[in-house]
């Protein structure tokens, strides 16, 4: 088996038991080749499990929730499937979801979709990647124009249709938002009462709706080596709703040079957007409002509310590791994280 760099060993305890795999991929995946199955996972992420699977000189990716306990209605594998059979039909970036298995298999649900290859743009360049300016204007060009893209599918056109209720996103959003906050909060994170308050007191009425990816970030998209995207993952928060939440949540990964110190270091290394060339999140916005010609007038308060909601998912994660769900060592300060995204949240509002 040819490894490849963005996968390793599997991490002690997140193992998959590939006597059962195997047999059940044969079961579902037509012709096969002759050679045992090898399991690599995917090192990045926070969230969801990913691994590799090679038979031969096939090849795909398997999905499954987190080990230990979940929040409710986090990690629905089975909604990300369906979510990705609707999409990727009329959005060829989303993967091709091969097969869905409910836990009887391994006491957890999971899905297999299709492996692709290419550039990853996460804390450093890929090799052989020279950084420069115009590299990442080209990549920030990419990512408005494929959100601006997505944005624009009639989602009517689509199963979505029948999964969805678009009809008062934003209230659902930002009180279901402050409730898991709440439900996942420990003793060393803010209450961020203030910044809850203003949120209730300025909810978006929209009646905008479109696909949403969800999040929408540079480590999250695959690339060729002339920068055109050649892959879209993590559709586990997809859904149809108010695009500009979509925007407020990309802007709210979009980090930029000038961002504090532990905004820019919160989940780890810098992400490149902060090297030159990368769009600021003023300029992404510039460019998504006149490539989709919606009005932004009210963005700040999407940008708002996506620190919230970014703190909130990071505090779900570390609530998990407070309690001794997991034991990666990634999760241990996170509650610093949090306490940062609630106060340039509320900077963000003009708290």
């Amino acid at each position: 088996m040819v490894q490849t760099k963005d996968t390793r060993e599997v991490r002690k305890g997140e193992e998959l038991d590939v006597g059962k795999i195997e047999p059940f991929l044969r079961n579902e995946v037509a012709n096969l080749p002759d050679e045992e199955l090898e399991v690599r996972q995917f090192g990045a992420g926070h969230s969801n499990l990913t691994y590799e699977l090679t038979i031969g000189d096939w090849e795909a990716v398997l999905r499954r929730p987190p080990m230990g306990p979940v929040a409710p209605k986090a990690h629905d594998m089975e909604r990300e499937y369906q979510v990705l059979k609707a999409i990727h039909p009329v959005f060829p970036l989303a993967p091709k979801p091969y097969v869905f298995e409910k836990g009887d298999l391994l006491g957890r649900p999971f899905f297999v979709m299709e492996r692709r290859h290419g550039l990853t743009f996460d804390t450093k360049f890929p090799d052989g990647i020279e950084q420069t300016a115009e590299l990442g204007r080209t990549l920030s060009d990419t990512m408005v124009d494929r959100l601006v893209e997505l944005h624009a599918i009639d989602y009517t056109t689509t199963d979505l249709k029948n999964m969805v209720k678009p009809e008062g996103f934003m209230e659902r959003q930002i009180h279901g938002w402050i409730k898991r906050y709440e439900k996942a909060r420990t003793d060393d994170v803010v209450s961020g009462e203030r910044l809850k308050k203003w949120l209730v007191d300025h909810i978006p009425v929209s009646d905008q709706a479109s696909i949403i990816h969800y999040d929408y970030k540079l480590n999250n998209a695959m690339f060729d080596e002339q920068a055109n995207m050649v892959g879209l993952f993590d559709w586990e928060m997809t859904t149809v709703g108010d695009p500009l939440a979509d925007l407020g949540a990309a802007m709210s990964y979009w980090i930029e040079k000038d961002d504090p110190e532990l905004l820019k270091t919160g989940l780890g290394k810098k992400p490149l957007t902060v090297y030159e060339g990368f769009y600021t999140r003023d300029e992404f916005i510039e460019a998504y409002a006149a490539r989709s010609g919606r009005d932004l007038t009210n963005i700040n308060v999407y940008v708002t509310f996506a620190y919230f909601k970014l703190a909130g998912i990071i505090q779900q994660i570390y609530y998990r590791y407070k309690n001794g769900q997991t034991n990666d060592p990634r999760f241990a300060s996170m509650n610093v994280f949090v306490n940062n995204l609630i106060k340039h949240a509320e900077e963000t509002a003009g708290l």
